[in-house]
């Protein structure tokens, strides 16, 4: 479908569109580089608002959008400069709830159209919460179009007082080419080497060591893990203020655990893990998820947030805190070489039917349209 005629109606120059992007998880930026990379292609002007460690990152500028940094705050001076930047453009485009609530301030007083994507939803408790919960609901509020990654977050986002809330499931970015069986052995026995796991099982699960994460839940679902011969390696990649309660605690109980820290070749350690586990109390479109069903990795997952939705009958779902039932389901594929098997051809089927990134961008160009081709001249 061509979209050539909507970006420039009434004989008007190409569609001129601003996304902005606030501090930016891997996901979401990775999405704006995507989106930009696609807008770009089909002859929209493209302006990407982020701090310059994200176009260093990313490389918004060398898929041939405009980058103009921006820091993450909304002092005034981070607002007045979103407030320049946005100035001649049709529309603007906003991820995650803080870069909404600045784009919908520097936008105060004109009726330039506001896009926004939620791309994941932030843990506050107490009077923090409270305080989330006001944001959102003045994000809601501004947003002509607010674009949800899975239906509980659309379903949030019509709750807080949205007008127009859709479904528009982001993709992964396209995987690399898949290597070969030699040089994926050659990687999976490099990779446990490392890791000290040439001769036992290796489960690995990914993320920022955050309260939400429930790594609190996997420590204890390892004790029991201990009984089994060999004793699974649970190797955990990512970095986080939990990350000193978590080495006491493997310390003090002995228990079979790495913290790996921040790792840039996760997909690599992926490839060599037995199973992939992901315990959070709330995920949207994970990527860990997407990435482990792509590389044939049996995944355990709490049935949380979109997680369900993701990945359909292609994981094995066990519920939130429930350390007994996730300590349960990961012996039991351990012994069941069948049942890993099994999901692991579930998984390449369900990982067909997720959006591709040329998809995206075409849903995001039809809201666009909506919104800027009755716009009067002028």
């Amino acid at each position: 479908m061509s979209h050539v005629s909507s970006h420039s109606p009434h004989g008007q120059s190409p569609l001129r569109t601003v996304q902005v992007l606030g501090g930016g998880s891997a996901g979401s930026s990775a999405h704006v580089r995507s989106l930009a990379s696609g807008l770009v292609a089909r002859g929209v002007r493209v302006t990407v608002c982020a701090p310059s460690a994200a176009d260093r990152v990313y490389g918004f500028t060398g898929v041939g959008a405009h980058h103009i940094p921006v820091p993450r705050s909304s002092d005034p001076t981070s607002v007045a400069a979103l407030r320049t930047a946005c100035a001649d453009a049709d529309l603007v485009h906003a991820h995650g709830l803080h870069a909404a609530l600045r784009a919908a301030l520097a936008l105060s007083g004109r009726r330039t159209p506001l896009v926004v994507t939620w791309h994941t939803r932030s843990h506050a408790e107490g009077a923090r919460a409270h305080l989330l919960r006001l944001l959102e609901r003045r994000v809601a509020k501004a947003a002509a179009v607010i674009l949800g990654t899975s239906s509980d977050l659309v379903d949030r986002a019509r709750r807080r007082g949205a007008r127009d809330a859709r479904l528009a499931a982001v993709a992964l970015p396209t995987p690399r080419k898949a290597v070969e069986y030699g040089d994926l052995d050659r990687l999976r026995h490099k990779a446990r080497a490392e890791l000290g796991a040439t001769e036992r099982p290796l489960l690995m699960a990914v993320g920022s060591l955050d309260r939400h994460r429930g790594y609190d839940t996997l420590l204890d679902a390892t004790r029991a893990w201990r009984a089994l011969d060999p004793v699974p390696l649970l190797v955990i990649a990512g970095e986080g203020p939990q990350r000193t309660v978590l080495q006491r605690r493997i310390e003090d109980e002995e228990l079979p655990v790495r913290l790996l820290g921040r790792r840039d070749d996760v997909s690599e350690l992926l490839l060599a893990a037995d199973l992939a586990l992901l315990p959070s109390s709330w995920e949207s479109r994970s990527v860990l998820a997407q990435e482990a069903l792509h590389a044939r990795v049996p995944l355990v997952a709490t049935a949380v947030g979109g997680i369900p939705e993701l990945v359909g009958d292609a994981a094995e779902l066990v519920p939130y805190g429930d350390a007994e039932a996730l300590a349960e389901a990961v012996a039991r594929l351990l012994e069941d070489p069948a049942s890993r098997e099994l999901l692991k051809e579930k998984g390449v089927q369900q990982a067909a039917t997720w959006p591709t990134e040329d998809e995206n961008v075409a849903q995001v160009l039809s809201v666009y349209d909506e919104l800027t081709q009755y716009r009067p001249l002028g």
